[in-house]
């Protein structure tokens, strides 16, 4: 096994393609289809990933009770990504500016196989909101990963909330199947969508009359 990562129970995400819960009324179903409609959208137009013979690759989705200003603030901080992210110690970008191109040096907590991270900064789109890195070196066995993670403006029970779509492609390590590779990188981002949310909201119940999107 590649090696598995501890954590609380997840708040809401759900692999791209699962069935979300729900309590069977018609309302509830007719919900469900119209945010399944627009998941499928989401991926078809910025998650396009094209995994090689020995490669894997999958999306998570998480709804997040926070507006999606606030949720994009985290999230686009690509020379702070501890401010959500529990397995990052420390970030270091590269250079001045941040840009695309951008490098940075992350730090990793004991927990997960890994001590170090050298990650490229792909696509930062801040009126798409969708951010992309690929990891370019580091003390890992996440080769060739790339990643894309966008966030949607939705409403939750009447209030502005924020649909995020995180997707990866990444090689198959020696020794490992594909099942197992997804399944590590998969619990990694389930951790870093749960913290986002838990992040996201506290901020938004800090901050009550901000304005609801920008």
């Amino acid at each position: 096994m590649v090696g598995l990562v501890g954590g609380g129970a997840a708040r809401g995400w759900r692999a791209v393609g699962e069935e979300a819960g729900g309590g069977g009324v018609a309302a509830t179903a007719a919900v469900a289809v119209a945010g399944a409609a627009a998941e499928a959208d989401h991926m078809r137009r910025l998650h396009s990933h094209a995994p090689g013979e020995n490669q894997c690759s999958s999306a998570l989705v998480k709804h997040i009770k926070a507006p999606v200003h606030l949720v994009w603030s985290l999230v686009r901080s690509f020379d702070q990504p501890q401010r959500y992210k529990p397995f990052v110690s420390r970030c270091v970008v590269r250079g001045g500016d941040l840009e695309i191109g951008s490098v940075r040096e992350v730090n990793v907590k004991t927990g997960l196989p890994a001590t170090t991270s050298t990650e490229r900064l792909e696509l930062l789109d801040d009126d798409e909101h969708i951010l992309s890195v690929k990891f370019v070196g580091g003390d890992h066995r996440l080769r060739n990963y790339s990643s894309i993670i966008t966030v949607h403006p939705e409403n939750i029970d009447g209030r502005p909330g924020t649909l995020v779509i995180e997707s990866f492609v990444v090689d198959v390590p020696d020794g490992n199947t594909k099942d197992e590779t997804c399944y590590f990188v998969e619990a990694v981002i389930k951790c870093n969508l749960t913290s986002l949310a838990e992040v996201s909201e506290r901020l938004a119940v800090q901050s009550p009359t901000s304005p609801l999107e920008q």
